[in-house]
């Protein structure tokens, strides 16, 4: 596979059936993507131990990172072949402590494109729908 020749989208749902590698992140931060369509996405991510914070809980950095990749997931899904993004703004708050070892659900959806910027929203829930976290963020689309 040439990335050069795919677009976003079959780059995502190509990572999703296991068919390119994750990014490396998600070994440092445990998640996986369960579904890639246009201007969406979901994934499952898992805090264990390694994610302490000093005060004996999951750093507020695990909730951060799972929602920039979501987030930025989502936006890449609307990219065309040759085109790539970064992050200019990432707004994420912290709804209630993420648990250790319990799989969450990470969801990021499309919420506006233009030429040049993608905007985007991400949620991270339980299997009950509760939320722990909940960010929006805005993408350059770089040619």
């Amino acid at each position: 596979m040439n990335l050069k020749d795919m677009t976003g989208l079959q780059i995502m749902q190509a990572a999703a059936a296991g068919k390119l590698p994750l990014a490396p992140i998600s070994k440092t931060i445990p998640m996986q993507i369960k579904l890639a369509e246009e201007g969406r996405v979901v994934f499952e991510a898992t805090a264990n131990e390694t994610h302490t914070n000093p005060l004996g809980g999951v750093h507020g950095g695990f909730a951060a990172t799972v929602m920039d990749s979501v987030t930025g997931c989502s936006a890449h899904t609307t990219l065309e072949a040759g085109q790539s993004y970064g992050t200019i703004e990432l707004n994420v708050k912290m709804c209630k402590p993420v648990p250790f070892n319990k799989t969450l659900v990470a969801e990021g959806k499309v919420i506006n494109k233009t030429r040049r910027l993608v905007i985007s929203e991400g949620y991270l829930r339980d299997e009950t729908g509760s939320l722990y976290a909940y960010a929006t963020a805005t993408n350059m689309i770089l040619s």
